[in-house]
């Protein structure tokens, strides 16, 4: 999905509860994890089933999910993120890729999105990032140039590195507002033409974990967490957790010295440190420290806990150039992967003659070298 433009859509009202939601159908057909297709030559790991079965673990040490962790990181920076409507049916909340906060590297942008007909994002590319869809509620149907498509149901994931080159379509799977959170994640200069790869889990599929007391629950998106870890590989290395507090509760998660830590309130109140943020506010960490360290906040106005989206990833400390669907490294290679998507060559050589199954003539605004997509 996005990093927003004028003829598309993107997420929801916080959720009433900090429970994890997980009803939808799976994304993609039953697999083991480590199942490879090639669809025109692209890389698919069809990954519905975890490492662990997709059931929940008990993290070892306390009650308060204490792991090892000698130096939380301090909060920096609170961001509380408005609405922008777009379209009719397309409307985000952007905590990163906004001026105040343009990326956190390797971080392009994080939404929280609501999508819904008649908005859609039609047949547009991709180079040089990888880009992240989690589902919060309801679905999005995609379909690219290699023949890849299915529909990222609620409480799925997909992992798409689309290195060198993808050219595909995203429409809402069904009726009334689809909610979910996209991510954009730059890959380095080495990695910006590696061929794309999708990586997918289907909800139940995703490793789950809990402190001892059932305080805590998190859903292992990428990385680690109590003992509980996600067979998703990111190019860019990268944690990604969904991790569910009840009043109270806390979790203090290990993140690496060097990487960059943000978290994302979906829901209820949550506190890091001395800082407290409600739903819909991004918490950005400093780099001192070896973890973070997050409770829900307590008391009758808590009642219903806090949910969190943690995401921590490796710097590159590069150049970064972009230019609507394209992230790379100067202005002369964003240029490139304009001309060679015109070109159909270099890695979009499936788009000549291709359409997807969602094409439809487009409106009078429809550039797309100007779409950004979800």
């Amino acid at each position: 999905m996005s990093a927003a433009t004028a003829c598309m859509p993107l997420v929801p009202p916080p959720p009433s509860s900090p429970r994890h939601g997980s009803t939808g159908k799976p994304a993609m057909a039953a697999a083991e994890v480590g199942e490879r297709r090639k669809p025109g030559g692209m890389e698919t790991d069809m990954t519905t089933q975890s490492s662990h079965g997709g059931e929940e673990r008990r993290g070892e040490g306390n009650g308060d999910g204490e792991v090892t962790m000698s130096e939380p990181r301090a909060v920096v920076r609170t961001l509380a993120c408005e609405r922008k409507p777009y379209v009719a049916g397309f409307a985000h909340w952007r905590s990163i890729g906004r001026p105040e906060l343009p990326e956190m590297d390797p971080i392009l942008s994080f939404d929280e999105f609501e999508f819904s007909a008649p908005a859609a994002f039609l047949d547009h590319p991709h180079r040089g990032f990888e880009n992240v869809t989690y589902m919060l509620e309801g679905g999005v149907s995609y379909h690219d140039f290699s023949g890849h498509k299915g529909t990222i149901n609620e409480g799925d994931v997909q992992w798409l590195t689309a290195g060198r080159g993808v050219v595909h379509a995203e429409v809402p799977a069904g009726n009334g507002v689809q909610r979910g959170i996209n991510i954009w994640v730059n890959l380095s200069a080495n990695d910006k033409m590696v061929e794309p790869r999708y990586q997918g889990l289907a909800s139940h599929g995703i490793p789950a974990a809990a402190t001892g007391d059932g305080g805590v629950s998190v859903k292992v998106i990428a990385g680690e967490c109590l003992g509980a870890r996600s067979p998703l590989r990111p190019r860019t290395p990268a944690l990604c957790l969904d991790v569910a507090l009840r009043p109270g509760a806390r979790l203090r998660q290990p993140v690496p010295r060097e990487w960059s830590a943000c978290a994302y309130v979906i829901g209820g109140e949550a506190v890091f440190g001395d800082a407290s943020a409600g739903a819909r506010t991004l918490v950005v960490f400093g780099a001192d420290g070896d973890g973070v360290d997050v409770r829900a906040k307590d008391g009758l106005a808590a009642a219903a806990g806090a949910r969190v989206m943690l995401v921590a990833a490796r710097p590159h400390g590069e150049a970064v150039v972009r230019d609507g669907p394209f992230v790379m490294n100067t202005r002369e290679e964003v240029e490139q992967a304009r001309e060679d998507f015109r070109r159909r060559r270099n890695g979009f050589e499936m788009a000549d003659g291709w359409t997807s199954d969602h094409a439809v003539p487009p409106p009078p605004c429809a550039d797309t070298l100007g779409v950004d997509g979800i």
